[in-house]
């Protein structure tokens, strides 16, 4: 018995999935933030949704230290321009590595490789000794693509839960440093101490956005 096309082309497009995703992210996740092209966001997608509130909180936090010109905390607040940025910037390459794997999960059809699966392991429950070898390699190249397609759900799953909550984190920390701001008419121990706090935890949240970036890419890309 032979492998089934269709299964046969699955192959082809696990192969052609690998390699697009591989290239794909080495050219989108440089060692240094900024060195390289920002990665294209597919149009009306949750990621782009994420990221689009992440670069309205910049937005709201640039306008913010534009207009605290001549006042106390301006130099506490413009420290924490350059953290903010490289957020963002890294929000948009893990929102580019969201819409990536889900072109790539597109490719793939979960119900029939499930199917084949079934109907190649009843084939060799009763295939002929001469016949099962080749069963095996079947079943195997079908298991397989089960696998990665299971992988780059796990990878699309978990982006899209840290953009999620790198984003939320960012618009919260805006809006405390709005909060201080504006309640704030002198330089204080506490207005300091709240703004060293504030640029504490964002420096927190772009170290771990820095580290899911370079775990996922470990992940994602064969040795």
């Amino acid at each position: 018995m032979g492998v089934h096309p269709a299964a046969a082309a699955t192959v082809g497009v696990t192969v052609w999935a690998v390699k697009a995703f591989t290239s794909a992210w080495q050219n989108t996740a440089p060692d240094e933030p900024g060195s390289a092209e920002l990665p294209k966001v597919t149009k009306g997608s949750p990621e782009e949704g994420w990221l689009l509130r992440a670069r309205r909180a910049a937005a709201s936090f640039a306008d913010l230290a534009d207009g605290m010109r001549g006042e106390l905390l301006l130099d506490r607040v413009a420290t924490m321009r350059p953290q903010i940025d490289d957020t963002v910037a890294t929000l948009h390459r893990l929102a580019g590595q969201a819409s990536l794997t889900a072109t790539a999960l597109s490719r793939f059809d979960p119900v029939f490789l499930s199917r084949e699966h079934a109907r190649l392991g009843q084939a060799l429950r009763s295939a002929a000794p001469d016949v099962a070898a080749e069963l095996e390699h079947a079943l195997a190249a079908v298991t397989t693509q089960q696998q990665v397609v299971a992988r780059l759900r796990g990878v699309h799953e978990r982006v899209l839960a840290r953009l999620q909550s790198g984003t939320l984190s960012l618009e919260t920390l805006v809006a405390r440093v709005v909060e201080v701001s504006t309640m704030t008419a002198t330089l204080t121990p506490e207005s300091t101490l709240a703004l060293d706090d504030l640029s504490t935890e964002l420096e927190l949240t772009r170290q771990s956005l820095h580290e899911l970036e370079t775990l996922t890419r470990q992940d994602t890309i064969p040795d």
